[in-house]
């Protein structure tokens, strides 16, 4: 069972920047593929970034929404995955998931079985 814990959200203006950090518990992170999803309210979940590192290969994908703004990287030592979020606008506030799943770089956030509690992120405008 992979337990994850983000933290970083908070209040920005428009235009600013934010890290987001997610925590796993899971000995065999670097197997995972690790995503950030979102969730503004009366909205789907949306797919934001995933991505997997090993030492054979790498993979990262992004939605077009946030592409050039954010950067998804990880820390398969420390168990550590973070959104990178600049350029910031009041369209990328929502509640920010962590989410896993072993296998490939997928968008589909029923492909993913394990989430953390969700971080908030506002932006005014």
């Amino acid at each position: 069972q992979v337990q994850l814990v983000e933290s970083g959200g908070g209040l920005v203006q428009t235009g600013g920047s934010l890290r987001l950090s997610c925590a796993a518990s899971e000995r065999t992170f670097g197997t995972y593929t690790m995503a950030w999803f979102r969730q503004a309210p009366g909205k789907e979940r949306e797919f934001v970034a995933a991505i997997f590192r090993s030492w054979s290969s790498s993979s990262t994908e992004y939605a077009d929404s946030v592409k050039g703004r954010f950067t998804i990287s990880r820390d398969n030592v420390k168990n550590w995955v973070y959104l990178q979020m600049n350029s910031l606008k009041p369209e990328d506030t929502a509640v920010y998931y962590c989410a896993a799943r072993r296998g490939t770089v997928v968008s589909n956030h029923h492909e993913y079985a394990y989430w953390g509690q969700g971080t908030q992120v506002t932006v005014s405008s």
